[in-house]
């Protein structure tokens, strides 16, 4: 089983629609693997997602709705297997916090995607409706390549 946990700031707009995405696409594709997603704060935890995220993902057949936002912790670099950073301070945080010795990679969503063209998931959250399908096109065209290369057994992006 492969774990994923994606991690933002609040863990109510960019990782909850990565969560989602990746669970839709793991079911799609029939994959024994899980999804989860965090927080690197815990300002919103046990909330739901931005309404605007739940919005933006329903439009498009993602269910956010049910995900209530948790801030990521120690023992998470022992329970999954990949932590994906939705932006560099993200990034930044979870190499910090990871406990010496434990296996679980950290990289950025974006890296997963050869031209990219960006490194970071912008915020969403003081922004509008357009920034929101913005955030979902990012996560999808990211979530479609770390899947790929994951099943193609690549432990790195290569992006």
């Amino acid at each position: 089983v492969m774990r994923l946990l994606f991690v933002c700031t609040g863990n109510i707009c960019r990782s909850p629609v990565a969560d989602a995405v990746a669970r839709a696409r793991i079911a799609a594709l029939g994959l024994d693997w899980m999804a989860d997603s965090a927080g690197t704060g815990s300002w919103h935890t046990g909330e739901a997602p931005d309404p605007r995220a739940i919005e933006t993902g329903a439009r498009r057949g993602y269910d956010l709705a049910r995900l209530r936002a948790r801030a990521v912790e120690p023992e998470d670099f022992r329970r999954f297997d990949h932590l994906i950073a939705l932006d560099s301070g993200h990034y930044r945080h979870l190499r910090s916090l990871q406990p010496h010795g434990t296996g679980g990679q950290v990289s950025r969503l974006m890296d997963w995607q050869a031209g990219a063209g960006t490194a970071d998931v912008p915020d969403p959250y003081y922004g509008n409706i357009a920034d929101f399908e913005h955030v979902l096109d990012l996560v999808e065209s990211g979530v479609d390549a770390l899947i790929s290369a994951l099943q193609a057994g690549h432990t790195q992006p290569s992006g």
